[in-house]
């Protein structure tokens, strides 16, 4: 059981001293000291209440008739891996599920951001999800969402947090900062709601996390980092991500479900050779399909060693690099005195394979497999009916009537592997007083779903390839998760967002008025409380019935769920209308 530090040091400076046995040594292991980055062989590793006591060549002593004895053999004792930027309801979880995936990974500590919930249920999302976080067998620290809604002139969230309520919440155990601060304009421009949101988190000690997704590195930028915010993760490049560091921010590296921004960054260490301390690797969104097949931050970490990153280094950037960039470097993120006891066992540090895993001094997976339980909360009714439309979506609700022979319309362009989109114009036929559909251009339509408003917004997007008779819809929109519908027949769409609407929630992919896969996601329309290899394997399904429909994009669905996005460039939809987010403003589907 872990201790707080302050109640375990006196037992810890016994079993240090050789005075008391250990609840655990790790026998005969490769130690990484982290902080000097060096790799020492023939070292044991004694721990107590949870939490290290000593790294030693020998810790015989400190073995007794009730220590358990785990046997490295020779293999590489490595910190647990943490991730410092992430959505858990990305990976359409609880906490609990989603701890569940991780563990066996190598995943031990997760700051994760839950604004997605707090856009349509509020506090109280936040609060539900912290509560189920703090029961978990590993380190689960929320981050309060800072923008619900993310950018309040341009879109209709299901609830408001204000900045007295992010004050309140700076109180309450768990909380490890504020979330990605996603108004910049508002910070830039000296907003008192935001400026008061990063005050009361810098007052509490606590980091504000950034969300700058913008190429203005001018006035703008200057403004924003003056603000406060301590990392940003929207960097796609080496020079952006040298810009933040630059400035004293950290530079948050990303490998998600759909996401590829490691790669062209990474060269800011491994060519440039700057110093790695500030840069933090993480996942931002990864869904749970990702988590089951192909692993979490133990995947990242591969993929910058895969990048050309030396192995030690990429380590750091997902262990101690993190750790102390959320003020808990005597927590976390090292195998040293005091520090929670979340060890990973691996033969190679290239190729990472996780072979066993220590949380808070307990052996939770081995071989892939998990050993413990990660409890959950009884979700209640609230949470569960949460998708409110007021009506039956009808066929003429996805109709965009137009004068003439044809319109000129704006057309959201997806970008594979990215979260911006572009921004393009195409001109389209019009039959019967509605503008028709061609080439890769399809409906794009998202209905209010939190005040049962009915209001539908309708626009075009490029990219998904989906073939005729198609619709897929999803309650998941980041960020105000109004339902979302693409498709190329607008009776399908229809019926596939009846059917949303019916379940109370989900992603669906529907053919010619049939449906073709479902994942039910009940609670707020996000998440599952099934476990992730069900849920994953709902997920595989959908990903096939887009890929049968034509969709050849990776990861096309993280596409689909970006597309509400207001806040990263260059378009976007609202329940509002059309956002030109280079600008801020909203943007009429034809014309100028």
């Amino acid at each position: 059981m872990l201790l707080p530090w302050i109640d375990a040091q006196p037992r810890l400076v016994e079993v240090a001293a050789g005075r008391a046995p250990a609840d655990m040594v790790i026998r005969g292991g490769q130690w990484l000291a982290i902080h000097s980055r060096e790799v020492l062989p023939g070292h044991d590793i004694a721990i107590a209440a949870g939490r290290i006591a000593a790294v030693l060549p020998d810790a015989s002593a400190n073995i007794g008739p009730e220590t358990q004895v785990i046997e490295a053999n020779g293999r590489f004792m490595i910190p647990g891996l943490i991730d410092a930027h992430m959505h858990i309801e990305s990976g359409m979880l609880t906490p609990s599920g989603f701890a569940a995936a991780v563990i066996p990974h190598g995943t031990t500590t997760i700051f994760h951001d839950p604004h997605e919930i707090a856009n349509v249920m509020g506090l109280e999302g936040v609060r539900l999800m912290r509560d189920e976080s703090l029961l978990q067998p590993i380190s689960v620290f929320t981050q309060m969402p800072s923008c619900v809604p993310s950018a309040p002139a341009l879109e209709t969230a299901g609830a408001e947090i204000t900045a007295g309520e992010v004050a309140q919440a700076m109180g309450w155990e768990g909380i490890a900062g504020l979330g990605e601060m996603m108004n910049f304009p508002a910070v830039a421009a000296g907003d008192p709601q935001m400026l008061a949101e990063i005050a009361a988190t810098r007052a509490a000690g606590r980091t504000v996390g950034g969300h700058y997704a913008s190429l203005d590195m001018g006035r703008s930028f200057a403004a924003y980092v003056a603000g406060g915010a301590a990392d940003d993760h929207e960097t796609t490049a080496e020079a952006q991500a040298v810009a933040r560091v630059r400035q004293g921010m950290a530079a948050m590296l990303r490998l998600g479900s759909a996401w590829y921004d490691v790669e062209a960054q990474i060269t800011a260490i491994t060519r440039a050779g700057l110093d790695p301390g500030q840069f933090i690797l993480c996942t931002d969104d990864s869904h749970s399909g990702t988590l089951v097949h192909e692993g979490h931050m133990n995947r990242v970490v591969r993929h910058a060693i895969g990048c050309g990153c030396d192995p030690l280094v990429a380590i750091q950037m997902a262990t101690l690099n993190p750790a102390r960039h959320f003020g808990m470097e005597r927590e976390l993120g090292s195998l040293t005195p005091g520090r929670r006891a979340d060890v990973i066992l691996t033969s190679d540090l290239k190729t990472l394979p996780v072979e066993a895993v220590l949380a808070q001094g307990r052996l939770v997976a081995e071989g892939g497999r998990l050993l413990v339980d990660c409890p959950r909360i009884d979700w209640p009714q609230a949470a569960r009916r949460s998708v409110r439309l007021g009506r039956q979506p009808a066929t003429e609700d996805f109709a965009t009537p137009a004068p003439g022979a044809e319109a000129e319309v704006k057309v959201i362009g997806v970008i594979e592997n990215q979260a911006p989109t572009r921004a393009l114009t195409a001109t389209l036929p019009v039959r019967d007083g509605v503008i028709a559909l061609e080439g890769d251009i399809a409906h794009l339509a998202l209905i209010e779903r939190h005040r049962a408003s009915g209001r539908v917004t309708n626009a075009f997007v490029q990219g998904f390839g989906y073939g005729p008779g198609v619709a897929v819809a999803s309650t998941v929109a980041h960020d105000s998760h109004h339902l979302l519908v693409v498709g190329t027949c607008r009776e399908t769409m229809a019926a596939a967002a009846s059917h949303l609407a019916a379940i109370q929630g989900g992603v669906t992919v529907w053919r010619e008025g049939r449906e073709l896969a479902t994942v039910p996601l009940p609670i707020a329309g996000l998440i599952s409380d099934r476990p992730a290899e069900e849920v994953a394997a709902a997920a595989r399904e959908m990903v096939a019935a887009m890929e049968a429909c034509g969709c050849g994009l990776n990861n096309a669905f993280m596409q689909h769920s970006l597309l509400a996005l207001v806040v990263i460039p260059e378009l976007r939809i609202s329940d509002l209308g059309l956002v030109d987010v280079t600008r801020f403003a909203l943007t009429p589907l034809a014309g100028g």
